[in-house]
């Protein structure tokens, strides 16, 4: 699973802070690895200089092998937060996704051979008739 890290321009990226992002995605989404191609992660200040509640974003964006691409969004008030915010809701979505589709067996398909249909319908006239004669 290849991890791609953005941010714009009122966020300093660095080694350290991609290096970080990368530990955090992989360690929330580690047992989805083998089922993803690639993650982004797209940070950024929603107000820039000016300070405010719930103004870092952080977007990730999926790449199931074989489906279309899973994005989900958390705005907090650090970036840490919505980071972990953001992994937390894709986890979420990814369990969803794969739950449906190898997690839950299937019921078992019976072909119909009108055996047993047949001879439930028979016993039940043979209830009526017999209580027919019986009044």
């Amino acid at each position: 699973m290849q991890i791609q890290v953005n941010s714009n321009n009122h966020i300093q990226s660095s080694k350290r802070l991609e290096e970080w992002v990368r530990t955090t995605i992989e360690s929330t989404l580690e047992r989805y690895e083998e089922d993803l191609t690639r993650v982004e992660v797209h940070l950024s200040d929603e107000n820039g200089e000016k300070p405010g509640p719930h103004d870092m974003r952080c977007q990730l964006e999926a790449r199931p092998k074989g489906h279309q691409p899973i994005s989900v969004t958390h705005k907090a008030d650090s970036l840490e937060q919505a980071i972990d915010g953001a992994a937390e809701k894709l986890e979420h979505k990814l369990e969803h996704l794969f739950g449906k589709l190898r997690g839950k067996p299937r019921a078992a398909i019976v072909p119909f051979t009108g055996k047993a249909n047949d001879s439930l319908l028979e016993e039940e006239f043979l209830e009526n008739e017999q209580a027919a004669i019986n009044s």
